[in-house]
């Protein structure tokens, strides 16, 4: 009885607000009434040189140890030396183990573009943040590549 009441309540607010949504309209567009999709486009250009703009180039340090904050240090001071490294958002992530080290992994948007785990020695720090210049370099060089050479009209650049 309790969900039956839902639908009997909802009707009349959906038809008060799409009778509201067009009530003060008296030519409707010719497009169906969406908004032009040059004015939509616009938005998003703009949205995104904002934050092309003002976020490009940060490294984020996430690390928690000293061995992962000289990982990071390591890590940045070699990336900075890189064309790209002005233009290219990376973050830095740490998970302590007893076990294993240290993990560390580096995010670029939303992918995961180095894995590694530190050898509790923290002599070999430096040769790793090194070498994972050169991967993270390779692996946003493919991902860029691949959002210029596929693009779909179905999925966003996240997706594919």
């Amino acid at each position: 009885m309790r969900h039956q009441a839902w639908p009997a309540l909802l009707a009349p607010m959906f038809v008060l607000l799409a009778a509201g949504a067009h009530a003060g309209d008296e030519k409707a567009p010719a497009n169906g009434g969406k908004l032009p999709q040059t004015q939509i486009d616009k938005a998003e250009r703009t949205t995104e040189k904002l934050f092309d703009q003002f976020l490009g180039g940060i490294v984020v340090n996430r690390s928690i140890t000293v061995q992962g904050n000289d990982f990071y240090q390591e890590f940045s001071s070699y990336w900075r030396s890189k064309d790209i490294s002005s233009r290219i958002s990376l973050a830095v992530y740490e998970r302590p183990t007893a076990r294993f080290g240290s993990e560390i992994w580096i995010d670029f948007g939303q992918r995961r573009v180095f894995h590694a785990f530190l050898p509790p020695a923290r002599s070999a720090t430096r040769s790793i943040g090194q070498q994972a210049v050169e991967i993270v370099y390779r692996e946003i060089a493919d991902i860029e590549a691949e959002r210029l050479l596929s693009n779909s009209p179905d999925l966003g650049r996240e997706e594919m």
